[in-house]
């Protein structure tokens, strides 16, 4: 991993375009090329994200899901920011297409129209034991050909067989943590989980 000059980290801020910062700085950058750039504060201890950075091991989870036949974006360069602060980043091709939540808010319709196979979708991902904290509107991405991918997996885990019923429940559970947090209406919950269930009868 190389590590990025001051100068090149102010001509992609001044250059690029910033889609998310927080109270750290940026996180998100897209450059005038189309990439991405984004940049891991890590909270583990120092030595242990120095020895492995978050931009490696999200980039192991992008091979690893892709290996499993999930969509993710397309690592293209890891490299340090700050090295003594643990400060790492990716730079990748986006993964095209729409996250859910920019469809749920356009067209109320069209996104229970997809419920089907949303629910086919999460119910695919736990068959493969992909167990995904940060399971939300915003990271799930329809794609151009009517399929679905993954971004922002830092956190995801890889079980061994099929997710139980206690962590398919927690799963959900976080989902709809993540609607109330964000005081989304209307959510069409009891027909998402009725799908599910649909799904998990038919394959079983």
């Amino acid at each position: 991993m190389r590590i990025v000059t001051a100068n090149e980290l102010q001509g992609w801020l001044s250059q690029g375009e910033l889609l998310e910062k927080d109270s750290n700085g940026p996180k998100v950058i897209r450059l005038p090329d189309s990439r991405i750039v984004k940049i891991f504060r890590s909270r583990r201890l120092s030595l242990i994200a120095r020895l492995r950075p978050d931009a490696r091991r999200f980039a192991e989870r992008a091979e690893r899901l892709q290996q499993l036949g999930i969509k993710t974006p397309v690592i293209d360069e890891l490299c340090w920011i700050e090295r003594g602060q643990s400060i790492s980043a990716c730079l990748y091709h986006p993964l095209q297409g729409n996250p859910l939540d920019k469809l749920f808010h356009a067209s109320n319709a069209d996104f229970q129209a997809l419920l089907p196979h949303l629910a086919g979708y999460i119910h695919q991902l736990h068959q493969k034991g992909i167990y995904f904290r940060s399971l939300h509107l915003g990271n799930i991405v329809q794609t151009p050909d009517g399929g679905f991918g993954l971004i922002d997996f830092l956190d995801i885990r890889f079980k061994k067989r099929p997710l139980g019923r206690m962590l398919i429940r927690r799963n959900f559970q976080h989902l709809q943590n993540y609607l109330q947090r964000r005081k989304v209406q209307n959510f069409p919950w009891s027909e998402l989980m009725r799908c599910y269930e649909e799904v998990s009868k038919s394959s079983s």
